[in-house]
């Protein structure tokens, strides 16, 4: 059997449940979001106390270990929210937090050996963006109604010049959606690809009889060295991600 390195992504149905005409199969990547909720509600019952099971979850005034990370995670949140758009974006706390969250921990999980990565999906990060392009879309609207048309005309453009930047605009904002998926889509993915170019580089190096038993170490090293480039990558795209949807929640509510 010929083997490539995007078997890694592809979906498998790992229990098969099917309902007349519709499946309900539980895939590795239902699987896999399922871990990712799991792990993260874990996290937060890990990093606080309640003496009973229906009372809230309450944090420690001295933070534990798993306090400090749900802490960390969440001030990210809150600080590109107040950076973009300053105290009026608290509101959008709870969504931004769980999209930063979701995304963090999805691209985590994909790193550790026969897991499955999520975000390296399309149908997944383009999921993603669009809600948040709908989202950001029906909160311009409610605020501004027919104003919001201005996106699409500068201030101060000519009747001739705003014939020709009209649907410049038009294109590059409905390609918004389309640019924040594919980019975090194409970055874990290329990642990935790569590491498993190069884990079956070094693996048939080291099984060659007549090579150097060294001659694995260069290869073994690079993975090394690209597993922690790609931990990078898998922080970096997520707070990328988050970033540019605070950006595109400043300019729905200030109408820029």
């Amino acid at each position: 059997m010929l083997w490539t390195p995007l078997e890694q992504f592809q979906i498998i149905s790992l229990f098969s449940i099917k309902l007349f005409s519709l499946d309900f199969s539980v895939t590795n990547l239902v699987l896999i979001n399922t871990i990712v909720l799991v792990l993260f509600s874990l996290i937060i019952s890990f990093s606080g106390s309640n003496k009973n099971y229906f009372e809230q979850t309450s944090f420690y005034f001295i933070p534990n270990t798993w306090q400090v990370l749900i802490e960390l995670v969440y001030e990210t949140a809150s600080q590109l929210l107040f950076d973009n758009i300053n105290e009026e974006g608290e509101k959008y706390f709870p969504f931004i937090s769980v999209l930063f969250s979701f995304i963090l921990f999805s691209n985590l999980i994909g790193l550790i050996p026969y897991s499955f990565t999520v975000t390296s999906h399309l149908i997944v990060t383009f999921t993603l963006s669009v809600s948040v392009f709908i989202g950001v879309n029906i909160i311009c609207i409610k605020r501004y109604q027919f104003h919001m048309l201005s996106l699409f005309i500068p201030a101060n453009t000519s009747f001739g010049l705003a014939l020709l930047l009209v649907p410049i605009e038009f294109v590059s904002y409905i390609f918004k959606p389309i640019s924040l998926g594919v980019r975090l889509f194409a970055n874990l993915m290329a990642g990935h690809t790569l590491l498993k170019v190069i884990v079956g580089f070094a693996w048939s190096m080291l099984l060659l009889e007549d090579f150097l038993s060294f001659a694995h170490i260069l290869p073994l090293l690079i993975l090394v060295i690209l597993m922690g480039l790609e931990l990078a990558v898998a922080l970096i795209q997520a707070y990328v991600f988050t970033i540019l949807t605070c950006i595109y929640l400043n300019d729905s509510i200030n109408l820029h």
